[in-house]
């Protein structure tokens, strides 16, 4: 295995599964010297095959200016460091902030991606998101957090109007608000997968009418790292098929002459 660089790996750690890491992402991991993670976002079996003499550090308690003077001393030390994130690194993970001030000091980094928590629920609910004719549009947002504002024209009530699939982050403790947001264009009975730590040892996910959303998350006690997935495509009755395998669609690979063998 070719060793690693003194260098700043970003990492998408995916939804909590250690079999979701991609393998570029788990080479690095099993390799690195330095480790920081958020210890309430990542399981501890991602980090179950680190090497025996890994530094780990948790960030949870963390500010931005010492993470980035922690990253910096262990770079100018020689020392490959792993900058751990739960899901996808696109998505809600305060990078951008942090690569800023990377570039500020001159230290080089490396982004792998890792799958996010919609695609993993997705799969787990065993849902296509995208059914022709019926919805063809994937949407991923949040609601308005203490710690982030979202813009006034990605209001949530302005992105249901779409009737898309809709994936909703980091909205369990405005479940109420979230709920009649979303009523005012979906239909009542539209089904809502909600998702708590996809991948986690205590997963659980409810597919339940969105006019039952906030109840059931209230009930349960769902919060946090809890993503809901709103969908005209999680119905089981329908019969929309696509028209890339139909005998009478022909394209390059198959065509006219060949429909029927």
């Amino acid at each position: 295995m070719t060793p690693l660089k003194p260098l700043v790996y970003f990492i998408g750690a995916g939804p909590g599964d250690p079999e979701l890491l991609t393998l570029k992402a788990y080479k690095i991991i099993t390799q690195a010297d330095v480790i920081l993670y958020a210890d309430s976002l990542i399981p501890k079996q991602i980090l179950q095959d680190v090497r025996k003499d890994a530094q780990l550090i948790t960030t949870g308690n963390k500010t931005l200016e010492s993470i980035i003077e922690l990253i910096k001393n262990r770079v100018e030390h020689g020392y490959t460091v792993v900058r751990l994130h739960s899901g996808d690194l696109t998505l809600y993970s305060a990078i951008y902030e942090q690569i800023t001030l990377l570039i500020k000091e001159n230290i080089k980094f490396e982004l792998v991606p890792g799958i996010s928590a919609f695609q993993a629920a997705a799969a787990k609910i065993s849902a296509e998101l995208t059914i022709p004719e019926l919805v063809q549009t994937i949407i991923l947002t949040r609601v308005d957090g203490a710690a982030s504002k979202v813009p006034s024209p990605e209001k949530l009530e302005k992105l249901a109007a779409h009737k898309s699939s809709l994936c909703l982050y980091l909205a369990a403790r405005h479940a109420e608000k979230s709920q009649a947001a979303l009523l005012k264009h979906y239909p009542s009975n539209t089904l809502v997968a909600i998702c708590f730590r996809v991948g986690w040892p205590d997963e659980v996910i409810r597919i339940v009418p969105l006019e039952n959303m906030a109840e059931v998350t209230q009930k349960e006690k769902l919060i946090r790292t809890t993503l809901y997935i709103i969908s005209p495509a999680l119905k089981t009755n329908i019969d929309n098929r696509s028209k890339l395998y139909h005998p009478d669609h022909n394209h390059l690979f198959r065509p006219e002459r060949n429909k029927n063998i």
